[in-house]
């Protein structure tokens, strides 16, 4: 298993998720933990191999942390 962590600044414009997923196949990375997310809900998203689950940040898209991990189908 190989993890990380990745302060993204910011996931909040359109493509940016799938944009991080496929730096993080080419780097062949398992687990990374993620900050300055900047979505205003928690959830958890699907992104080309990996699942993305991510807390809080604020209304303005501030703040936020999150973590992704690859997902084997």
């Amino acid at each position: 298993m190989r993890s990380g962590t990745w302060k993204v600044s910011s996931l909040y414009r359109t493509g940016s998720l799938t944009a991080v997923a496929r730096e993080l196949a080419r780097y062949k990375l398992d687990l990374v933990g993620m900050q300055e997310v900047s979505w205003d809900q928690g959830d958890t998203v699907r992104a080309r191999s990996y699942n993305f689950f991510y807390g809080k940040g604020n209304k303005n898209h501030q703040l936020g942390t999150g973590f992704i991990v690859y997902a084997t189908e």
